[in-house]
């Protein structure tokens, strides 16, 4: 009978080590929650506005039910409160204090309890995923949403036809602005769709993340990568068909700042670099300024007018009025405006609807907290976009070894950094609900992980390999 020699050679086969169950149902929860927080017009659409308050609520205290007790234990490791990206906490705590002066009070409180309970989901997504596993958890809830977005067109094209309004409500009879409609059913008739989140500019940029965590996965040899294809399908399909000029312009700053990355990553000197740098900040330097010349035709090309939808002339010079009232500390925060606050109720209609933000997020910034306000947010984004920048380009290393190769999940951080500030020139989404998380999700993220794979918990990951510790 065969048996093992008194001396092996190697440690008897084992079988691989597997994610607990307790961890699967955490990674579960944490899916659940960038769901609720990249798909909240969904949720708002479905239960109104009170049910998705409690949604939201609910999902923070489960996470303060769960995170508590792991910080207070200090396991599997500390929380990195040194590393907390402090641009982001300021402008946190300064969106509290702004109660004191708000020209909005219950607007203030309100929205802060929002900002508030993103961040701590941010943190908690943080302290418990490794890199690894973050992008894996915001992979499965883009597939929920255009799956979910697929099946809800689907239905109201094949079986409803016609639009839906919120709470799965049949058109009424006579005609109505189409801006109330949650779905239009337009996935047949060429026209823009909206997707389970109700809006076509939401859809498209949602896409755009989803189309660079898939490729980010793909290029990561992921497992089904055949699988990841169609899904890459689906979201290209969806962005194209949302129709969105700035995820459009969105998507040409991420594919150029991709080349350029690769490029860096492939250089051998610093000089050669130097040299990169040069040509392609000189090259987008002059590139910014053809497009600020020929707005109007490119503009008309994509078939938007020159005051870029009404945002020029209705929505910032308002909002610069507002500015000019406060312009140190600002009138009080409020992300979004809460439409029926009478500071904001009919202040900007646009197509029958009260306006929820400022279609730009620094003017946003500069209206709610001022000049103090919006350096701060610079800072938040100037640093996460420098951090990711270098995350990116520079080549893993931790001791004298220097070859070590790239990984693709590094490509992650700044692609969608680029994509949040292009997004913030004509939209104020990167300073609340998704936006914010993903700004103090990657900031705090790089600061207390700079490499992937190292200094991360010892767990068991994907494939049942369990993360090597380096000394």
């Amino acid at each position: 009978m065969a048996q093992y020699t008194k001396h092996p050679v190697s440690a008897p086969p084992r079988a691989p080590e597997r994610e607990s169950t307790g961890h699967l149902l955490l990674r579960g929860y944490i899916i659940l929650v960038l769901f609720a927080t990249f798909a909240h017009s969904a949720v708002y659409n479905l239960v109104g506005e009170v049910g998705a308050g409690i949604v939201l609520a609910a999902f923070v205290v489960v996470t303060l039910a769960i995170g508590i007790p792991m910080v207070s234990r200090r396991r599997p490791q500390a929380f990195a409160w040194r590393r907390l990206p402090w641009a982001a906490t300021a402008y946190t705590v300064l969106a509290l204090v702004s109660v004191a002066w708000s020209q909005w009070r219950g607007a203030t409180l309100l929205t802060w309890a929002l900002l508030a309970g993103v961040t701590v989901n941010a943190l908690f997504i943080v302290h418990v995923l490794s890199w690894s596993e973050i992008v894996r958890a915001l992979a499965s809830a883009f597939k929920w949403i255009l799956g979910l977005s697929l099946a809800i067109e689907l239905w109201v094209a094949l079986v409803v036809h016609g639009p839906i309004l919120p709470n799965f409500f049949v058109r009424p009879d006579g005609e109505m602005n189409a801006h109330w409609y949650w779905v239009r059913g337009n996935l047949f008739d060429g026209e823009r769709i909206q997707g389970i989140v109700g809006n076509s500019n939401l859809l498209a940029i949602i896409s755009l993340f989803a189309l660079i965590t898939f490729g980010i996965r793909f290029a990561a040899r992921a497992r089904w990568r055949t699988t990841l294809g169609l899904w890459s399908l689906l979201a290209a399909y969806f962005l194209i068909r949302a129709g969105s000029a700035t995820a459009y312009a969105c998507a040409a700053a991420a594919l150029v700042v991709l080349v350029v990355a690769l490029l860096m990553r492939r250089t051998a000197t610093p000089g050669a670099r130097t040299r990169l740098y040069v040509i392609f900040i000189g090259g987008a330097a002059a590139l910014a300024a053809a497009v600020w010349l020929l707005r109007a035709p490119l503009l008309s090309v994509l078939g938007r007018s020159a005051d870029l939808t009404g945002r020029s002339d209705k929505i910032w010079e308002k909002v610069l009025d507002r500015v000019a009232d406060h312009p140190l500390f600002g009138n009080g925060f409020s992300s979004p405006w809460v439409p029926f606050d009478p500071a904001f109720d009919r202040w900007i209609v646009d197509h029958g609807i009260t306006v929820f933000h400022a279609h730009n997020m620094w003017l946003d910034v500069l209206m709610q907290l001022g000049v103090v306000g919006l350096v701060l947010m610079a800072l938040a984004y100037l640093s996460l976009l420098w951090r990711s920048w270098f995350f990116a380009v520079d080549r893993p290393r931790w001791d004298l070894t220097a070859d070590r190769e790239y990984s693709p999940l590094t490509l992650l951080p700044n692609l969608f950094t680029i994509v949040l500030l292009v997004q913030g020139l004509t939209e104020s989404t990167p300073i609340m609900l998704w936006g914010w998380m993903l700004l103090v999700m990657l900031s705090f993220k790089i600061k207390s992980v700079p490499l992937v794979g190292v200094g991360e918990r010892d767990r068991v990951i994907e494939r049942g390999e369990r993360a090597r510790r380096v000394p």
